[in-house]
């Protein structure tokens, strides 16, 4: 393990951080917010002192780099950042509790939109833009925002592949074009476009030019952070069919963009995990509107609530225009559906995602067929290319990891007395980075009502949904540190056979 450069990478992280939370500072000074200045003032200074203490310790670090170091890396960052990034929520007072300021933060960063703020009204607006800024940092990660931003080095042993790697989500990532820099840099470029176009439309529909960045922030990452206590309710039909649009768009597979852009559309047409992603959006949308056209009589207010509320799901956002906890069974046994199947892989969307959901069911008729013809070759293609075992492996090892982590949790947080539909529904939605639940955690409630000890199973699952399991459980993988402490001591064995040769 190279501990000196997985060490320079949280230092640079913290600086980014840091950087960012400088708009939020600004609008809490314009505001004349004092306590919140105050406590991003301070949160940025621990920062900068941190930066220099980090890179003291880094200092000399080789540019090795292996897998390894990229989930490291990936792992503690996430974490650093979480516990510095909600700071200024806890030195402001506006969250009192630090378990509580984290959880928040968390929610933030990992896209969740999970809340415990009763009342989010209340918040200033230096915090309310920090809240759902942290979604837009979150939604295409700040590590890809580093390997955009820092020049790449021939002798990184590959640092900027394994941090993508880490970082993204799906079964499996690669590049868009041959250098990793300029594909993230292509990914980003992509992001604050839409970023942009979104405010944009919100500012045409009539929201004020706040409410629409941290409205944007939070589509674009698909977090589900609101300034409002009614999340989406209150706005105009036009501007909820406006999120709705890019809850959806956010939740494709950018790689599709890219291959808009360059002209490729029958690859874009003929995506199998694209096609399913549309479908499922389509079909649910039907399903709920007849299921609930009862509850509002009128087509076109049926059929939008339903398309906020599927697009809302399926990408994980969380933006809620109806409390579909009181909706019917059938429909609420969709929305859950919805929760564990998530969006595309290569998008800012949580959940399983559509790409592990066809590999899955392919996998499984390929397992059926070999039962009948045990002689044939078969092989698991998707977009016409074949898929390697090793894929279909993670992945049937990620749906195992992802059962065993949800059963478990649910059985700890269920020690603080809720139901089990509340329960069920809360890990679901915090492991797949969804926001609102069901019952005493649905829309119209919020998580403050949970013990510490449940917080912190649900801050646990929020970063490993985010993460895709993996980058967190190999912190607390014995061989990811021992494997250097061998290495070392047989490094060593050997310089002291040497020297005694000699």
């Amino acid at each position: 393990m190279n501990y000196k450069i997985v060490v320079q990478i949280n230092a640079r992280i913290l600086l980014i951080e840091a950087a960012f939370m400088l708009p939020a500072l600004l609008i809490s000074l314009y505001c004349g917010e004092e306590l919140a200045a105050a406590a991003f003032g301070k949160t940025i200074i621990l920062i900068a002192f941190l930066f220099m203490l980090l890179h003291l310790i880094s200092r000399g670090a080789e540019r090795v780099f292996y897998a390894r170091e990229g989930f490291v890396c990936v792992g503690l960052a996430w974490i650093i950042m979480s516990a510095v990034g909600c700071l200024p929520f806890y030195l402001s007072g506006e969250i009192p509790s630090y378990i509580d300021a984290l959880f928040e933060m968390v929610s933030g960063f990992t896209t969740t939109g999970a809340s415990i703020v009763p009342n989010v009204e209340v918040l200033s607006k230096g915090i309310l833009y920090w809240r759902s800024f942290s979604h837009w940092i979150g939604g295409m990660g700040v590590l890809v925002f580093l390997l955009a931003i820092v020049p790449s080095n021939k002798k990184s042993g590959g640092f900027s592949l394994h941090l993508l790697r880490a970082e993204s989500p799906g079964p499996s990532v690669g590049k868009i074009v041959p250098k990793m820099r300029r594909t993230a840099m292509i990914l980003y470029v992509m992001y604050v476009a839409l970023t942009v176009l979104d405010v944009i439309f919100l500012v045409a529909g009539g929201m004020n030019l706040f409410e629409s960045f941290c409205h944007a922030f939070g589509t674009a990452g698909t977090g589900g952070f609101g300034v409002k206590a009614d999340s989406f309710a209150g706005y105009s039909p036009y501007l909820q069919n406006v999120t709705t649009v890019f809850m959806i768009l956010f939740g494709i597979n950018f790689t599709c963009y890219y291959l808009l852009l360059t002209k490729q559309f029958s690859a874009v047409i003929f995506d199998e995990e694209l096609r399913l992603y549309i479908g499922t959006i389509l079909v649910s949308t039907i399903l709920i509107s007849a299921d609930v056209y009862r509850f509002y009589g009128n087509l076109e207010e049926t059929v939008r609530t339903a398309a906020f509320q599927v697009g809302s799901i399926i990408t994980t956002t969380g933006y809620a225009t109806a409390d579909f906890d009181k909706w019917p069974s059938f429909s609420k046994s969709i929305i859950l559906l919805l929760m564990v199947m998530g969006a595309c892989a290569g998008s800012t969307g949580g959940g399983i995602k559509c790409s592990r959901v066809l590999i899955l069911f392919k996998g499984l008729r390929r397992n059926i067929h070999q039962l009948l013809h045990p002689q044939r070759v078969q092989v698991v293609r998707i977009n016409k290319r074949t898929l390697g075992e090793n894929i279909i492996t993670n992945t049937n090892a990620y749906l195992a990891a992802y059962v065993i982590i949800i059963i478990l949790s649910v059985l700890v947080i269920s020690l603080d007395g809720f139901s089990f539909e509340t329960n069920f529904s809360a890990v679901l939605c915090t492991f797949n980075n969804i926001g609102p639940g069901l019952a005493e955690v649905g829309p119209t409630c919020n998580f403050a009502a949970y013990g510490v000890i449940s917080k912190a199973v649900l801050i646990a699952g929020m970063l490993l949904g985010r993460l895709e399991i993996f980058p967190i459980l190999l912190l607390f993988s014995g061989s990811t540190w021992h494997w250097s402490i061998k290495r070392r001591g047989i490094k060593w064995k050997k310089v002291r056979q040497t020297k005694s040769e000699e």
